[in-house]
């Protein structure tokens, strides 16, 4: 496993973004884990945040990209210091944009933050984690409409590769196959698991035996197939 993907791990546990116990999800399945991208508060936790999806994006997509796109609300913030991560790290600048969930009537109006998008535009989709598929959904129509983009791909910063809303596929999957683009994480839930299990952090093993198998059975009800 890559070094940043380790690290990123750590990040979240320490950032208190990534828990462990019990817990009920919107879907109402009782989960061991659960991520909370809202935790991410600070100046430097949304700079080393950017700097994880852009290395990510980096090494899942390269370079062929000219616009990061976040979906309202989380993805928001996401776009930005993701565009700016991506020209301190790669020298690439790139822009950001984002929608709103209502559209503005005055001023410049319309329903998209950021970058005004063009025809050609190169466009890599980022949101914090994908359960369902939902804001894609949403926002996906409403930025091909805008003008005629090219998708290179969405990237999450953790895969939960639990089955998505079809019961066979994880939902990173399911959009992969609905919109035609590739979908990537900065780190999946199994690269998680094998990497704190029996692993100190802070001072506290997360990932013990007992927990290991809370996981381990939780995905042999909702793990999604390969």
């Amino acid at each position: 496993m890559e070094a940043y993907k380790q690290e990123f791990i750590e990040f979240m546990v320490e950032s208190q973004v990534l828990k462990f116990g019990s817990f009920t999800l919107k879907s109402g399945r009782q989960s061991p884990f659960f991520m909370n991208a809202g935790a991410y508060v600070t100046g430097d936790q949304l700079h080393r945040l950017g700097l994880y999806y852009a290395r990510a994006i980096h090494d899942n997509f390269g370079d062929d990209f000219d616009v990061v796109f976040g979906p309202a609300y989380k993805g928001i913030p996401l776009s930005v210091v993701t565009a700016m991560a991506y020209h301190e790290l790669y020298g690439k600048e790139v822009k950001y944009c984002a929608n709103r969930k209502e559209a503005k009537d005055h001023g410049e109006g319309g329903n998209l933050l950021g970058h005004v998008l063009e025809d050609g535009d190169r466009v890599i989709m980022v949101e914090d984690v994908t359960t369902s598929g939902k804001s894609i959904d949403e926002t996906h129509p409403i930025i091909t409409a805008a003008a005629d983009i090219d998708i290179k791909g969405l990237i999450v910063s953790l895969n939960r590769q639990e089955v998505g809303k079809g019961g066979v596929k994880c939902a990173c999957d399911e959009v992969s196959d609905k919109y035609g683009f590739p979908t990537a994480a900065i780190v999946t839930m199994s690269e998680v698991t094998e990497y704190l299990y029996n692993r100190e952090v802070q001072g506290k093993v997360l990932i013990d035996d007992a927990m290991k198998s809370s996981i381990d059975a939780y995905y042999e009800q909702y793990g999604a197939k390969a």
